[in-house]
């Protein structure tokens, strides 16, 4: 609110229910601002900010307690909840939005709002403000200006608390687990679904809501899709499984991925593509630190991978050369990492001005660089075929450098190789 222009109000609402099939839902998600800013869990609420209002600033409508709808679906905060256990200054049943609202907005410079992120409700706010705007017989004033809530928010978001440090700490513990429980169970036969089973079930035994996104569990040649999940495949001696997954605790996500040999043993050729990939993620993670251009850290994974496969002879010519035309991109075609948060791609701008964001304490982000060669680049030499390595850890901005938050799960060869024998 202090960023707030004065006479402004911001209008946060929380995120629709999603229908999975006929009359049941998804697992309800709050819409991450919402969250982040109220903790508020409950479906069809919203939360107004209203700086300097003198009957209070924090605002919210949410839904009526009903003993009826509780005994079939769960516990209600209520209005009196709301302003009782989530800092609430007044609040309302969300029936009641559409005769108190449109009186909250009359006469305000400026409204926050995230615009495009539910059409429904946008459709309900451009009512209510042309409601305003047609009042009849009386001076009333619609709001003079929308601008985008996420301008403020996301900032925020961006730069973590020491609170939310915890919760990402213990999402990391908790992935890491799950991955070392993964490579203790792997061996040929199993299913890839087994796999993710096993990870998932680490993550809801610790504490956690569930996964953060769809875990993704290739074997052989299916690591090659960058977002496989179909996950159905069995596993076989001599083929690497890339596992790309990370839990949820308390709207807090992580992403870890891992590449191990099924069989609990690389072969040459997967040792050689491994360790150009964690070579690349240790040279990017000595680029994070205060005072450093975001996009260094990608610059460096780009150097050593394209360095390495110049070595083992996969990409021909001058390194420089290779690199100004992008000839990596047909083995590593993504880049480094992204901000890591309430969501797995977390808010927050890359560049300002055109220019690489700069490091600051607080932020946090993944460093996840990789190497995949299909199974169809006859460019290459068939024993390269199929194979797939990412290797991707959640790093922290700290004041001297950055902290590992998911170093618990092993990533040198031989470390993993020993948790696989074990």
């Amino acid at each position: 609110m202090a960023m707030m222009q004065g006479n402004s109000i911001a209008v946060i609402a929380a995120a629709p229910e999603k229908i999975r099939s006929k009359d049941t839902h998804y697992p309800y998600k709050q819409s991450t601002n919402l969250s982040y800013l109220s903790g508020f869990p409950e479906p069809q609420s919203v939360m107004l900010l209203i700086p300097g209002r003198s009957q209070g600033e924090v605002v919210f409508f949410c839904r009526d307690k009903d003993l009826l709808r509780e005994t079939w679906d769960g516990y209600r905060q209520g209005p009196a909840g709301a302003v009782q256990n989530f800092g609430a200054d007044d609040a309302f049943p969300i029936d009641d939005i559409d005769d108190i609202l449109p009186g909250m907005l009359e006469g305000r410079d400026r409204v926050y709002y995230g615009i495009g992120k539910d059409a429904e409700f946008d459709k309900h706010l451009m009512e209510w403000v042309n409601g305003v705007r047609h009042k009849r017989g009386s001076d009333a004033m619609p709001p003079g200006e929308f601008v985008d809530l996420d301008h403020l928010v996301n900032e925020m978001r961006l730069i973590k608390s020491a609170a939310e440090i915890k919760l990402m700490r213990k999402a990391g513990e908790i992935s890491a687990r799950a991955h070392r429980r993964a490579m203790q169970m792997s061996r040929p036969g199993l299913f890839e679904y087994q796999l993710q089973a096993e990870i998932e079930h680490e993550f809801m035994l610790s504490g956690a809501t569930g996964p953060a996104y769809t875990s993704i569990v290739g074997g052989g040649e299916n690591g090659c899709i960058l977002h496989y999940i179909e996950n159905r495949d069995k596993l076989r001696s001599g083929d690497l499984v890339l596992i790309d997954a990370g839990c949820e605790y308390q709207d807090y996500a992580a992403d870890i991925s891992r590449t191990f040999p099924v069989n609990g043993k690389f072969s040459p050729e997967q040792a050689a593509i491994y360790d150009i990939v964690l070579a690349s993620q240790v040279a990017a993670t000595e680029l994070i630190a205060p005072g450093l251009e975001y996009n260094l850290a990608n610059d460096a994974t780009v150097r050593v991978i394209t360095q390495g496969l110049v070595d083992l002879k996969i990409l021909q010519g001058e390194v420089e050369d290779l690199i100004a035309r992008g000839a990596h991109r047909d083995f590593y075609m993504h880049n480094a990492g992204h901000w890591l948060g309430m969501d797995v791609h977390d808010v927050g701008d890359y560049k300002i001005d055109n220019h690489w964001r700069i490091y600051e304490p607080g932020m946090a982000l993944t460093v996840e660089p990789g190497i995949y060669i299909s199974p169809d680049n006859t460019n290459v030499d068939e024993k390269w075929r199929g194979i797939a390595v990412r290797i991707e850890d959640d790093m922290l901005v700290t004041k001297t450098g950055c902290e590992n938050l998911t170093s618990e799960v092993p990533s040198a060869r031989n470390e993993i190789e020993q948790l696989m024998a074990s």
